[in-house]
This record gives structure tokens, sequence and C-alpha cells, in this order.
């Protein structure tokens, strides 16, 4: 496993060869693709920039809509080939969005929407050999966001992946797992190949399961994730990709740039070689 700069920790504040630099520049191996800004700089400079600051991408965003309506999903599912190749030829063959745990319409038309538009994209990421995550969201307030609840548990969004196609897996967020009331059982169960990309937040002791603010979450090592069993459990499966700290509020988008980029490091740093699982 290795570290990979993750946009949160600045504040969304860089671009994105500004962002690659610092990713370097503060010691994490990996970093978390600007996929769109990426492409506009282009495949030969982009390779360049990773080569030269010894980077590896660890994961880009899905860059189709496929929240709105069938013609706007449509439309954007014409740019996929494209930056599927794109990111194949970068050395990155990991692809993620997240997934509201809430909708408009009920669970089981929303499913079937879904199923057929993922089934759709994971099509195309599987002729460049690319996987694709899809990320459960667990808060309660998420959960009731719209009228009808959606998945928001791990195993349940790993069944539904499967169903997706057999390149696709989940995105593992630790924040999401600790608030869905996630297991190592159920890290187990997905095993290596369908565990596209982890990313990591502590979450506070003692607080409501309805009082807990998706934007507010804690460093890794500050709250109360049993990060010997989190990663443990990646270790046991023999997890090797990217760890991205994903942390929202804690006071980064206030701090410099670099401050928040080294203080991930030190804390994720610091929670994986004591679960014995750095890289």
């Amino acid at each position: 496993m290795y570290l990979s700069m993750n946009g949160t920790l600045v504040g969304g504040r860089l671009k994105w060869l500004e962002f690659a630099e610092l990713a370097a520049k503060t010691g994490y191996p990996g970093v978390d693709v600007s996929l769109e800004q990426a492409m506009r700089e282009g495949l030969n400079s982009t390779r360049a920039l990773l080569a030269r600051l010894k980077l590896k991408p660890a994961v880009v965003g899905l860059p189709v809509e496929f929240r709105k309506d069938d013609g706007a999903f449509r439309e954007s599912l014409k740019r996929l080939p494209e930056a599927a190749k794109f990111s194949a030829a970068i050395g990155c063959p990991r692809m993620t969005t997240w997934v509201m745990s809430s909708s408009e319409a009920s669970k089981d038309e929303q499913r079937k929407v879904l199923k057929d538009r993922f089934t759709a994209c994971a099509e195309i990421l599987a002729k460049e050999r690319i996987r694709f995550g899809l990320e459960f969201l667990g808060p309660v307030h998420l959960r009731k966001r719209f009228p009808h609840e959606f998945i928001y548990r791990m195993d349940e969004m790993l069944e539904f992946a499967k169903e997706c196609g057999p390149n696709v897996g989940v995105l593992l967020d630790s924040w999401h797992w600790r608030h869905a009331d996630g297991t190592v059982e159920d890290i187990v169960r997905a095993g290596k190949e369908r565990i596209v990309h982890v990313q990591v937040a502590d979450a506070p002791a003692g607080v409501p399961p309805e009082k807990i603010v998706d934007s507010e979450r804690l460093m890794p090592g500050e709250g109360a994730i049993d990060w010997g069993a989190f990663f443990g459990a990646l270790k046991r499966i023999g997890y090797v990709d990217g760890v991205s700290p994903e942390v929202f509020g804690r006071g980064l988008s206030t701090m410099l740039p670099e401050d928040g980029a080294r203080l991930g490091y030190s804390y994720t740093m610091e929670v994986m070689k004591k679960a014995g699982a750095a890289g």
C-alpha cells in the first residue's frame, strides 16, 4: 500500500500541476489525478510529469454525468472512451465515483437506472482493462437527504457492483465504512479484486449517528476507528494500491496547502506504520 495525496488536504485550491508538484515535495509516493486537467495538459506531458516527480497515479474520477437525465448521461458517456485510453496510458487502471445513499426515485427504480448506466461505463472501461470503483456513503443525514434510502452498506454495494460487471468493485472509504457499520469481514469478503481504491479519514467517538456530518472529519488516528483492524484486513487480502486521506473540514481550507498536505501525510503514515501497512 502507498499514500496518495487527495485534493481535500489542500482545500481543492491547487491546479493539477501545482498539486502534483506539492505531492512529490511533501513525500507522497502517489497522487490522485485530476483527469480533466491532466487530459488538457496532454498524454506525453502527463507521463513526463509523473515520471519526473516519481509519482504513482493512484486513481481518477469517472467523467460521466450519471446523476441527471438519460440525455445528459448518454452525451457525457461519449467522452469516456478517450478518458479510459488516457487513464490506461498514464498507468492508472482505476476509476471511481460516489453513489448517493438516498434518491428521489424508489430504491428499485434507482437501482435499475444506475445498474444500466454503470454497466455501460464498465463495458467501455473493460476495453482498456480499467477497474471501476463505486463508493457507498454511510452517514445517516445522507441516507435521509432524499425521500428514498438507497445503497449505503459495503456488502450491498459489493453485490450491486458485481451485477454491473466483472471489472466493477467498491471504493472503500474508512469514514463511510464506519458509519455504515462496516466490518473486517466485509473487507475480506470483497477481496483484492473488488476493492479498487481506498480513502481514509477518522470519525469522532461518542457522537450519535444522527449528529454525524459528512463534511466534518478527523485525520486518521484522531478518532474512534480501529486502524489495526482496518489495515489488517487490507493486508490480509493483499491490497497493494493507493490509500488517499480524504478529510473534509478539520480547518484544511484555511491552512497553507503545504501544511494540509504534510498533516495528511504524517497522520496517515503514523496509523499505517502502527498497523504494519506502510509500503
